[in-house]
């Protein structure tokens, strides 16, 4: 990972200061505030490795207990902030780029869900597989039937092994893939070479969890590709 200058913003706080207290997900909660507290932060353990991503509810828990720290990107430097000192940066973001940002309501102002939060207690490196799992299949293939190549819901596709369980092939990443049911009938019990079937591409094992890989996509949260370059680095949705 390129090495960057590192700003510390991080304020202690006071005994006697109030906290913010960020809105709970219950029962009556306006939609939008449940939406932002559903969105995902990538989480780094004390070493800024990668080591999962959760959601925002939970990376505001782990900051107003002091266990964590938000990290905001700003020009290639890691800005360093407590839940205190980031909730004076989000007041002056609510008015500069609130476009930006994804937003909680507190008792008394709106707050930005950061992206990423490090962990002060964690050096633990990360997790090095990728689950094989269909959420996770689903994700690799992008919802595509790799027969046909259209795109599908996920309810409207199936997994299907290129190698058929009954000519001895395996549940693994190499051969299962996201098939429509319209070309899983079609190809039936057989390989698709013998159904005269064509993968549109090879399927492989991804080297990071592939919701990742779709999530960064949307330039919110691009400040997570430096943290994911690595190809032994994978990040466990929980």
């Amino acid at each position: 990972m390129a090495k960057h200058n590192r700003k510390s913003k991080h304020k202690a706080k006071s005994a006697g200061s109030p906290q913010p207290a960020v809105a709970d997900a219950s029962v009556g909660l306006n939609p939008s505030i449940a939406t932002a507290l559903d969105c995902k932060v990538l989480v780094l353990n004390k070493l800024y490795m990668a080591i999962r991503v959760i959601p925002a509810r939970r990376a505001f828990s782990l900051l107003a207990c002091d266990l964590a720290e938000v990290i905001h990107i700003d020009d290639g430097a890691y800005l360093n902030y407590d839940f205190q000192s980031w909730a004076e940066v989000s007041q002056a973001a609510d008015q500069l780029e609130r476009e930006n940002h994804d937003w909680v309501k507190t008792v008394r102002f709106d707050i930005a869900v950061p992206r990423i939060i490090r962990l002060f207690g964690y050096d633990r490196l990360p997790r090095q597989m990728v689950k094989l799992n269909r959420r996770n299949l689903f994700a690799r293939d992008r919802n595509h039937c790799q027969y046909c190549g259209h795109h599908f819901p996920t309810s409207e596709l199936s997994i299907d092994h290129v190698l058929p369980k009954s000519q001895g092939g395996q549940d693994t990443w190499e051969n299962l893939v996201c098939s429509c049911i319209r070309c899983n009938a079609k190809k039936g019990g057989r390989t698709p070479r013998q159904a005269n079937m064509k993968l549109i591409s090879v399927p492989r094992q991804p080297k990071r969890n592939p919701l990742i890989s779709m999530r960064m996509g949307n330039d919110r949260y691009a400040s997570w590709k430096q943290f994911l370059d690595n190809a032994y680095w994978s990040v466990e949705l929980r």
